[in-house]
C-alpha cells in the first residue's frame, strides 16, 4: 500500500467510526463535514489501497455501487447484511469453501477467489416492521 499521508489517515479514521458500509461518497461527506479538505477523488482511490491491502471489506450494491466498512477480520470471510438498515456480520463459510474448492476442481481450476454476500432483514428491522411473525413462524 501507498504511505499513509494526512489525507488516508483521516479516511481510514472514518471508517474506524461507522460500523456499516459507506460509499466513497458517503464518506467523503463525512470527512467534509469533519472539516478535512480532501478531494472525492482522492477517497476513492484511498478506498482501493485499503481494500487491496485487506484492510476494508468491499461490497456491491444492487445497483452496482462499491460500500466499504472497515475488515473485523483478516482472514477469508462473508458477509450477513441487512438490506434495510445495513447491520452487518462477518460469517465462516465452510460449506461454501468447500463447495468452491469441489466446483474448481471439477473443471480443472486452481487459485480460485470469491466473495460470497448474504442479504436479509435484520431482527431490529423485522420487529421494527412486523416481519418477525414470519421469521418465527408465529
Amino acid at each position: 500500500m501507498q504511505r499513509m499521508t494526512r489525507q488516508r489517515t483521516a479516511v481510514a479514521d472514518a471508517l474506524s467510526t461507522v460500523e456499516d458500509f459507506r460509499s466513497a461518497q458517503q464518506l467523503h461527506e463525512l470527512l467534509r463535514d469533519q472539516g478535512h479538505g480532501i478531494g472525492l477523488a482522492t477517497v476513492y482511490r484511498t478506498l482501493q489501497a485499503l481494500a487491496e491491502a485487506g484492510v476494508v471489506d468491499v461490497l456491491r450494491t444492487a445497483d452496482g455501487e462499491s460500500v466499504y466498512r472497515r475488515c473485523e477480520r483478516r482472514e477469508h470471510h462473508h458477509h450477513l447484511v441487512c438490506r434495510t438498515c445495513g447491520a452487518t456480520v462477518e460469517i465462516d463459510g465452510p460449506a461454501v469453501e468447500s463447495w468452491a474448492d469441489r466446483i474448481a476442481a471439477s473443471h480443472g481450476f486452481t487459485d480460485i477467489t470469491h466473495t460470497v454476500e448474504l442479504f436479509g432483514t435484520c431482527a431490529a428491522c423485522a420487529a421494527a416492521s412486523g416481519q418477525d411473525d414470519v421469521a418465527t413462524g408465529g
